[in-house]
């Protein structure tokens, strides 16, 4: 007889106590899940995190003492040992704070108003080690923010050597990925299977030495690759 998978455990850090409770209530409701903690704000959470080792963070962006985005960096930046992942959740669709989270380490984010079934497939997305930012989500981040994403012009950026382990085909990935384009929809552009692209998608991470799809999003752009300034 197999035994069970371990439940996802859950922490929760939101400083609305609405919010909270519901997220709680929402998450506490599913077999395959574990609320093992809550933090009301930003200090609360960075020691919770470290104390608890929970599988998925659901952290708020503005809370007291420490907010969201420097407890994020803390917990899940280049400098953290065990980086944790973390659910940013927001009432704000794609702003700075959102795009500063991500850099920050975040693996995805979602709205506050999100219904219940997209919070459950969120934590088990993020818990799987897979980022949540969805291709429409990503094109208006990168609407908004391209131009703080692209560096000045320069004749040889870190991000742009960090581009040349990449083949020519890999790097027209990169580039759909950072368009904000899905599997599926690469696979059309490309007229390669869906299956081709996710074996592209993760050996491009593996190569750059990147957790996920947000930070191959951000680096391309930092290399200039996408929006308009690809250097060869």
């Amino acid at each position: 007889m197999s035994v069970p998978p371990a439940p996802i455990r859950v922490l929760i850090c939101e400083d609305q106590a609405l919010v909270r409770t519901g997220f709680v209530t929402i998450l506490s409701s599913q077999p395959d899940m574990e609320v093992v903690g809550e933090a009301t704000d930003g200090r609360a959470a960075i020691r919770s995190t470290r104390e608890l080792e929970p599988d998925v963070v659901v952290m708020d962006i503005r809370m007291p003492l420490v907010d969201g985005i420097e407890a994020t960096r803390q917990l899940a930046g280049p400098a953290s040992p065990s980086p944790a992942k973390i659910l940013i959740v927001t009432t704000f669709n794609v702003d700075t704070y959102v795009y500063e989270a991500l850099r920050a380490g975040a693996s995805g984010f979602l709205l506050k108003d999100a219904a219940p079934p997209e919070l459950i497939n969120a934590v088990r997305t993020v818990a799987r080690g897979e980022s949540l930012l969805s291709p429409a989500v990503t094109r208006a981040l990168i609407g908004r923010h391209a131009e703080h994403l692209r560096p000045p012009a320069a004749p040889a950026s870190p991000e742009l050597e960090r581009l040349k382990v990449l083949t020519g085909r890999e790097r027209e990935v990169l580039l759909l990925v950072s368009e904000g384009l899905s599997n599926a929809e690469i696979a059309a552009e490309m007229f390669i299977s869906p299956e081709t692209v996710k074996t592209y998608v993760s050996r491009i991470l593996t190569k750059l030495d990147l957790r996920d799809r947000v930070q191959a999003v951000v680096l391309a752009y930092r290399a200039g690759l996408a929006g308009g300034g690809d250097q060869t």
